[in-house]
């Protein structure tokens, strides 16, 4: 196969949500096919506005529970079991090396973290790879991106990620696979990892993806030990449209400033800007190892008066874990909420709504106008540890 060139591939997985299932489910019934195409390769997963926050997410949710139970899908998460569904998959073991997976969500390209070619597709796409269990694609390009050294104590995925994003551009990867290789992605665990493929997207990217080493190896055993899986890596003589060599000892924590994830700075660029609300959580930085880092930087502390901090576990094993290690009350006690696995405010959604002029420092993926409430709002991407320090100053900081 070539860049450019048009196929068709079968699916090991087609995810959907809340939001855009019940639009595939409304276009599958055009098709007139009785049945899925394999009840256990769909994975349907209520997680952006649930618990329901209003009639219409209500009679969303009821679609997709009535759907999952008429066709008998195995995959299908509801309310108390349920998480943010690209933290839920691979803790599920259902994101594999080697799989290909669509999902009627652009942040689908988180599972790249494991090896697996995973990507967001329209719902009438999705409606398609549930009745057929195929779906056709572009070939993308691809950039390499070699990783070197070992970053500091406070650099996170986020970090990286957004300093890429800056570098290239919202549309520097555009429809193109984002590889990242090179001795220094031993120094990123699986939720580091996890970060940096989910923001691919916000690349322009079509998937990012990494090989599939010991840290990957050691994950995987822990949730799915008894499955087997393909772990695929590029060819010698793959082609590249661009390669990237980036030293993560040279890192430093990265801030996206309004209303674009590559308007980014570091703090040797920033100055004195108060804020109002703190997110600490989402698909991309709600993982154990997000709220570990957020809790060491609290512990001791209380949030800043007059500011507002949300803490989102991505996960019920994830909320439970965080819980038994303490971290919850570390949270409780600084003065921070800790809410039920939601997308909620990183679309807007509920659970953190801004008002006009408010500045939230979020470790959300996405920070366009109006993002998460007035359009007149603004959105600060961090990871964890800077959004962590910032809620106890009150205003944007470094950590450490």
């Amino acid at each position: 196969m070539t860049a450019g060139q048009l196929i068709e591939a079968s699916l090991d997985l087609v995810l959907g949500n809340d939001i855009t299932s019940p639009v595939a489910i409304k276009e599958m019934e055009k098709f007139k096919k009785e049945g899925v195409f394999d009840k256990e390769k769909i994975a349907l997963v209520l997680d952006h506005f649930v618990p329901a926050k209003d009639i219409k997410s209500a009679e969303n949710c009821k679609c997709v529970r009535d759907f999952s139970g008429a066709h008998g899908i195995t995959n299908f998460f509801d309310v108390g079991e349920m998480g943010i569904e690209h933290a839920l998959i691979p803790e599920k073991g259902l994101a594999l090396p080697g799989d290909l997976i669509i999902g009627a969500d652009s942040h689908t390209c988180t599972y790249g973290a494991l090896g697996a070619f995973s990507t967001g597709v329209g719902s009438t796409d999705m409606a398609a790879g549930m009745a057929t269990g195929k779906s056709w694609f572009k070939v993308p390009g691809a950039l390499r991106f070699e990783l070197t050294g070992k970053p500091g104590p406070y650099v996170m995925g986020k970090d990286l990620i957004l300093h890429i994003i800056g570098l290239i551009g919202v549309d520097g990867a555009l429809y193109r696979s984002m590889e990242f290789t090179g001795e220094g992605i031993q120094y990123l665990n699986i939720d580091d990892r996890m970060t940096v493929t989910n923001m691919a997207i916000e690349a322009g990217g079509k998937n990012g993806i990494f090989p599939v080493d010991e840290v990957t190896k050691a994950y995987l055993e822990e949730v799915a030990p008894c499955k087997a899986y393909t772990a695929v890596e590029a060819d010698a003589d793959a082609v590249y449209d661009e390669s990237y060599t980036i030293d993560l000892s040279a890192l430093q924590p990265t801030v996206a400033f309004p209303h674009l994830p590559e308007n980014t700075k570091t703090f040797d660029e920033i100055g004195d800007i108060p804020i109002d609300q703190v997110v600490i959580g989402s698909c991309t930085n709600g993982h154990i190892s997000d709220l570990r880092m957020a809790a060491k930087l609290m512990a001791g502390k209380r949030v800043a008066s007059g500011v507002r901090c949300i803490v989102i576990p991505a996960t019920q094993k994830i909320y439970l874990q965080a819980l038994e290690e303490g971290l919850i009350k570390t949270f409780i006690e600084a003065g921070c909420v800790v809410s039920t696995p939601t997308c909620g405010p990183c679309l807007g959604g509920y659970m953190g709504i801004l008002a006009s002029g408010e500045r939230c420092v979020s470790t959300t993926n996405r920070n366009f106008v109006g993002r998460m409430g007035a359009i007149d709002s603004e959105i600060y991407l961090a990871s964890p540890a800077v959004a962590a320090a910032s809620a106890v100053a009150g205003r944007l900081a470094c950590p450490g």
